[in-house]
């Protein structure tokens, strides 16, 4: 039998234009968990993927969802990326 893969992107929105955002991207955790607005973003050094985030009262912008370990946010920024490059 055959294993599903433990994160999956689920949706990906490729965006136009000269903005530092590139696209917006949906995942899905262990067929158990959605994560939407996770953007891939084209930085100084190269693409990354920005999580979700909302602004606060006070004006920052905060996380609403973010890996808590490096190798889980490194893991999950190869498998969205290779995701979009496949799309570009």
């Amino acid at each position: 039998m055959e294993q599903k893969p433990a994160i999956k992107v689920e949706r990906m929105h490729m965006l136009e234009g000269d903005g530092p955002t590139k696209a917006f991207c949906d995942i899905t955790l262990f067929d158990a968990f959605a994560a939407k607005g996770l953007r891939v973003v084209e930085g100084k050094e190269g693409l990354f993927l920005g999580m979700p985030r909302e602004q606060g009262r006070d004006g920052k912008w905060y996380d609403t969802f973010y890996p808590v370990s490096t190798e889980f946010r490194k893991g999950l920024q190869e498998l969205v990326l290779e995701h979009y490059n496949g799309l570009k």
